[in-house]
Order: structure tokens, then sequence, then C-alpha cells
């Protein structure tokens, strides 16, 4: 993932001095940016022209927007009789669809390959096991389960970190991941009573996605600061090549004749559907990124973790299932848990201070003292 860029968030020109690039184009930068990022990309549209608040907008509902049809869409394949049985296979189509729309980045913006084959073959394998386990989950799982399963990823991170890394955790580390510990307890005891599809093999998969999440987030990270690579060569080569290790599997391990037999029965249901949420979920990644170079991670997450709870909103009243108050408060533990992490982040951030300010102020608005009347005494020569 890209490092988080320090903005200065005062209210200042935009454009501070256009300097010309060609005689037919005029290069703008913005105050606060280094110059190798003036520009603010996102799928090949320059939003450095809008004011910052514009911009935000825009990205956050981007976000929504492709989320949302990326969540719908994968759902409601999963809606197809007997379809739950062929994960591993609607994987590797995704996996086919992210090769092309990487490719075609690659060929549009004119990048090149900088990072080590040796180093794609091992990231392709955490690729598969990431993307294969979330979306095999759902054959045994409701899609909130996996929507919130999905956003605790600090669990994963925090025992990995300490056992592998040695890393040490402050208070509010633990704290938070206890919070999401419970969170998920609860969710999937909820679960587990109302849905009639839920199966512990679905939790297994969804937690070993969760953690190759954490370990694929870390070595990307580490893979594009070393090697100053693009999203779109890391999105090319790690699924190109993760595709090849998945056809492998599916075809050894799984009944593939079966899932092709299968698809070509309900061809629009499921290549269809499976395009539309691929597209929107490379699109998704794009943006998301966007967010986090230009706004930082919190306010990224902030508007990542609405989404989600949007999905999961969307999710209930588009797909008939059954609902219980118990997924609310364990939901708002695993929610809380999030915040307390990010604030243990970055506790000097400036939209954390906004937001604290904010809730101040509505604390401070709803809050009705309370008036005590006393009764005047009688006024008398003695206390005149």
């Amino acid at each position: 993932m890209p490092s988080e860029e320090n903005i200065d968030n005062s209210e200042e020109e935009v454009m501070n001095q256009y300097r010309p690039r060609r005689s037919s184009q005029l290069k703008v930068d913005i105050g606060g940016l280094p110059d190798e990022d003036s520009h603010v990309n996102v799928m090949c549209f320059d939003l450095v022209y809008f004011t910052r608040p514009a911009q935000f907008i825009i990205l956050s509902a981007g976000v929504f927007f492709f989320y949302l049809l990326y969540g719908y869409f994968q759902e409601l394949i999963f809606t197809l009789p007997g379809f739950g049985g062929y994960g591993w296979y609607l994987t590797l189509i995704q996996f086919f669809y992210y090769t092309i729309f990487g490719q075609i980045e690659m060929l549009l913006r004119g990048y090149t390959r900088k990072v080590p084959l040796k180093i794609y073959t091992s990231l392709a394998i955490t690729t598969v096991a990431t993307m294969g386990f979330s979306n095999a989950s759902l054959g045994y799982l409701n899609y909130p389960t996996q929507v919130i399963f999905k956003s605790c990823k600090l669990i994963p991170v925090l025992i990995g970190g300490i056992f592998l890394q040695g890393k040490r955790y402050g208070l509010l580390d633990f704290v938070a991941a206890g919070l999401m510990c419970i969170g998920l307890i609860l969710f999937t005891l909820a679960d587990s009573q109302l849905s009639p599809s839920f199966d512990m093999t679905g939790v297994l998969m969804i937690s070993l996605a969760l953690v190759a999440d954490a370990i694929i987030g870390n070595v990307q990270e580490k893979t594009m600061k070393q090697y100053t690579a693009s999203n779109a060569e890391i999105v090319l080569y790690s699924y190109a090549i993760g595709f090849v290790y998945l056809f492998l599997l599916v075809a050894v391990f799984t009944d593939i004749a079966s899932a092709i037999h299968y698809c070509s029965y309900y061809p629009k249901e499921t290549y269809g559907y499976a395009f539309i949420f691929s597209v929107t979920g490379y699109l998704g990644i794009q943006i998301v990124l966007g967010l986090v170079r230009q706004f930082g991670a919190f306010l990224a997450v902030t508007v990542t973790t609405f989404r989600k709870a949007f999905s999961i909103v969307l999710s209930f009243l588009i797909f008939s299932k059954p609902f219980t108050y118990h997924y609310l408060y364990s939901g708002a533990l695993v929610l809380a848990g999030i915040y307390i992490n990010m604030y243990a982040k970055d506790k000097d951030n400036a939209c954390l201070k906004a937001c604290q300010k904010l809730l101040c102020r509505i604390r401070r608005f709803v809050y009705i003292p309370r008036i005590q009347f006393h009764q005047e005494k009688p006024r008398t020569a003695l206390n005149v």
C-alpha cells in the first residue's frame, strides 16, 4: 500500500503557480503536496482542479458506488441454486478478469515491471488464499457475517506482529482487538442460531482469508516501497501468477468440469455478474488508494467502514434473511474496535480532532441541565 502523504489542511489557495509542461498543457502545483504528487489521478481522471472538499466527496461517492455494486453482485451470484460449492471457480474467473484489467492499465499508463518475478511467485500465494477463501466462505456464511470478519484484520496483524516480528503494542491496540473478538463471537453466535446456511467451515475459511490478507498487506507495502512499483504492476503480476496457481488447484482438487457445466446453464448470472463485480472491485481499489493518498488512512477507514455498514443494511433489505438485535450491538463492538485502533495509530490526526470537537458540540447541544426552582421567601421586615 502507498505511504500516507502529509497534506496541509489549512485553507489556502488550491493553485500556487502554473508551470507549462507542453505548449498545450499546464501543470498545477498544490500547496502542501510534493512536486511528484501534484496531480490527483484516479482511474485516468485528474481531480486536481477540484477543491479538496469536492475531491473528498467524489472519492467517497466512488467508494460507496463501486463497492456496493461489488457486494451486491457477489452475494447475488451465491443466491443461485447449487452455486455454493463453486466459490473457488468463481475466484478463478475473478483472477482472469483482474489480470486483463491490470494489463490494460499497464499499457495505457506505459508502466514496466520493476519487481523481480520471484517476489510475485510468493505474493501470488497469499493473494490466492485471500480471494479464494473469502469467496468460498459465502457458500457457508451470510454476507453480513463475512463483512464483519473482513473488518477485523487487526487481530491476525497483532498476533503475527507479536510472535513473528517481536513487536510491542500499546494498551489501546489490545482493547481494540478484544472488542473485535467479542463482537465477532457474538455476531457469529447470532448467525449460527438464525442462518439456515451457517457452517463452521465458512468461519474457518474467512479466518484463513483474514490471516492471508494481513500478510499480503505487509508484503505489498514493502514491495512498493523497495521497488517503487505501481499499483497496476502489483495487481497484474500477483493475479496473473495467482491465476496459474489457482487453475492447477481447481483442476486437481475440485470438479472443474462440473463447475464449467453449471456455469454454461447460467452464463449471464455467473460469468456476467462475475465480470461486473470484478470491474467494480478493481475500480474500487483504485479509488480507495486515491483516498488514502490524498486524505490519510483514518479518513479512508472511516469512509470504508460506513460503506461496510451500509452494505450490511442493504444485504438485509434486498436479500431476505433473518434478523436479530444481537447483530446490532455485536457490530457496534467491532466498529468501536476499529476506531480505537485508528485512534491508537494516529492520535494527532486533524480529522480525528475535528470528529472529537463535533461530538463534544453535539453532547453540549443535547445535554439539558437540571433546573432547580427555589421558592422565594415572603418579604418581611426582618429580611428586607
